[in-house]
């Protein structure tokens, strides 16, 4: 039975986002169509919707690749999230309900177990799932859109960031600082905590390619 063309999509999202598809590699039509049992059309409209997202390029005469990001672009991309990701927040603490904000701690609860316990993969998924509630809670659809399309592109920079010996430690308090800032309904400091983790992203990202 053939793969349609949303089911293809995400499976060669995931795979980018996952790593199994690495920076430069060429995307074969064929072979992505017998890997994932679907027609070349439903693969080659995959890899058109995925150059949009800025997930793949398209080279002349070469067909398609994961596009590399560089340092400098991940960097601008982040900042990018730093502005957006801090309107979520304090969109989120204007909105929060009391369960809402039960949530959110017990998130921050079981990313301070993760760092206690070395889960450095259980830690990057919880984080993840907080910032991913935080943008639905703020309401802003279009600002969660733009934010999941940014993730996407500099994946593998967070990735290797978030194995960084002593970085989940460090980003714990930042996102307890937002969830705190969130549940108490303050907009403007739950903001300033979102930008000031994206800052420290930021210089991480930075420390990390010296």
């Amino acid at each position: 039975m053939s793969t349609d063309s949303g089911t293809v999509l995400d499976a060669i999202r995931d795979g980018i986002m996952r790593g199994e598809f690495v920076p430069d590699q060429r995307l074969v039509e064929a072979d992505l169509s017998e890997r994932f049992s679907a027609s070349r059309s439903s693969v080659r409209s995959a890899l058109l919707q995925l150059a949009n997202e800025g997930l793949v390029e398209r080279v002349m005469n070469r067909g398609a690749r994961v596009r590399a990001v560089s340092l400098a672009e991940a960097v601008e991309i982040t900042e990018v999230r730093m502005v957006v990701e801090g309107l979520c927040a304090a969109k989120a603490a204007g909105r929060v309900t009391p369960a809402e904000a039960g949530e959110l701690r017990e998130i921050g609860a079981r990313m301070s177990e993760a760092v206690g316990s070395g889960d450095v993969l259980g830690y990057s998924e919880l984080n993840q799932l907080l910032h991913r509630r935080i943008r639905e809670l703020s309401g802003q659809s279009t600002a969660g859109g733009v934010l999941e399309r940014l993730r996407g592109q500099i994946v593998r920079h967070q990735f290797r960031l978030s194995m960084q010996r002593g970085r989940p430690a460090v980003s714990l308090g930042q996102h307890l600082a937002i969830i705190e800032a969130i549940c108490a309904g303050d907009p403007d400091a739950a903001e300033r905590a979102s930008r000031d983790h994206l800052r420290s992203v930021i210089e991480a990202l930075r420390a990390h390619h010296d």
